[in-house]
């Protein structure tokens, strides 16, 4: 079963908003069964959507299109279903009380005659009701091919595909099993990754697909099989992933969708029970950001300084001035005397601090653009490094936060 995504909106085209809503629903699409055999984004246009409709239609049996359902005149995509339907739009009621409910919980104010418009669907639509907004999603069906109609609305679209698509595409259409497995590794370039593996892989059974997604410091790899028992699919994946787990235990964290460096590192500090604390120059606080994202995170988590200037790394962390004029602000010598002080701050068991030259100009440091040094101070001592990670600001501060966790994850894992 292929089904093909079409999102709409000219302010995904000109990059004004990211396209997310795809990346999701491609993801639960596959977790029952379907394969999405394509991605189009269009423009709020009437005659490029109906060319994406007739287009989707020849290749895709299930067709999810997103966005332009709003009540302004520029959200045209009820009318547009209703030329590719050949219907017309009426009033429904149900939906006119949904709106009257969601305005009375949720607003001060009543709703305007354009909110009432949303009650305007084409006569022959499924309606799959909103309980999140005042759009509702809409199930149509041409040729054999099935077109669902969802608002853009990533928070409204997911309870809408959840609640009402999935069940009914489940129960629609004869799928087959579908599963993928991903190893999150980090530390080890892909390149790397695949000369050591590379007999196993040769060897791999002919239905299991490998992937290679590597990332700024970090690689996944990922399992994927199709098969009509899902049992014997599973099994033989996991079998091959037990398998690479081993090769890669050096590097290996764990799984997608089950754990992630962050949670393992709250995992092994927790049965410890053990605390960290963090002092962020170059990344600016995007480590802390990573980190209280985890539920729980308050559990090992204590709490973090940015002494972005330099000075304040004197005045409020306590890294002498000494040391700063004579090895630099970005020098092995300074990020340890900061991850050292922030042990002692925040009185945890660990610190990670961060200094660097992120970019596009040296700032106060006297090292290339690029340049940043990592410490992790430890109950044993203090490790740190010193790493070029190039010249665009965005992959140094990612690359920092991949090996800053990298570091950590090392050292509390010694026993």
């Amino acid at each position: 079963m292929l089904a093909e995504i079409i999102t709409i909106g000219d302010e995904i085209l000109i990059g004004q908003i990211v396209d997310t809503n795809s990346a999701y629903i491609s993801k639960e699409l596959n977790k029952v069964g379907v394969k999405v055999y394509q991605i189009t984004s269009v423009q709020d246009n009437r005659t490029h959507i109906l060319q994406a409709f007739e287009d989707a239609k020849k290749h895709a049996d299930f067709v999810i299109v997103t966005g332009g359902l709003g009540p302004t005149k520029d959200d045209i995509t009820k009318q547009t279903f209703c030329d590719f339907f050949e219907d017309v739009l009426v009033e429904d009621q149900a939906v006119i009380e949904n709106v009257e409910q969601l305005f009375k919980k949720y607003q001060l104010n009543k709703p305007l005659p354009a909110n009432f418009r949303q009650a305007m669907v084409p006569s022959k639509a499924t309606i799959l009701m909103n309980q999140h907004g005042t759009a509702p999603g809409m199930w149509m069906e041409k040729d054999n091919v099935v077109f669902v109609s969802l608002p853009g609305v990533p928070y409204e679209m997911k309870h809408l595909l959840q609640d009402e698509v999935l069940p009914r595409v489940i129960k629609r259409f004869n799928r087959p099993h579908i599963y993928h497995k991903t190893l999150l590794t980090y530390g080890l370039g892909e390149s790397a990754i695949a000369e050591r593996i590379e007999e196993w892989e040769d060897n791999l059974p002919e239905n299991i697909k490998l992937a290679y997604l590597p990332s700024l410091g970090r690689v996944r790899l990922r399992l994927s099989s199709t098969g009509k028992d899902e049992k014997i699919l599973k099994d033989s994946i996991d079998a091959q992933m037990e398998v690479l787990t081993k090769m890669l235990s050096d590097i290996a964290v764990g799984f997608e969708d089950e754990t992630s460096i962050v949670g393992k590192i709250a995992k092994i500090l927790n049965q410890k029970n053990q605390t960290l604390s963090l002092a962020e120059s170059c990344t600016g606080g995007a480590i802390v950001e990573q980190i209280t994202i985890e539920a729980g995170a308050s559990s090992f988590f204590l709490g973090s300084i940015v002494p972005y200037k330099t000075e304040l790394k004197t005045k409020i962390l306590g890294v002498p001035s000494s040391l700063i004029e004579k090895y630099s602000v970005v020098s092995i010598e300074v990020v340890e005397s900061m991850a050292n002080n922030c042990c002692k701050l925040f009185s945890t068991d660990y610190a990670i601090a961060t200094t660097g030259i992120a970019g596009p100009t040296k700032g106060d440091g006297r090292d290339e653009v690029g340049t940043v040094c990592i410490a992790v101070a430890a109950p044993r001592g203090v490790i740190s490094e010193k790493f070029n990670f190039g010249n665009d600001r965005y992959r140094v501060i990612e690359k920092t936060i991949n090996k800053a966790f990298e570091m950590l994850l090392k050292e509390i894992s010694k026993n």
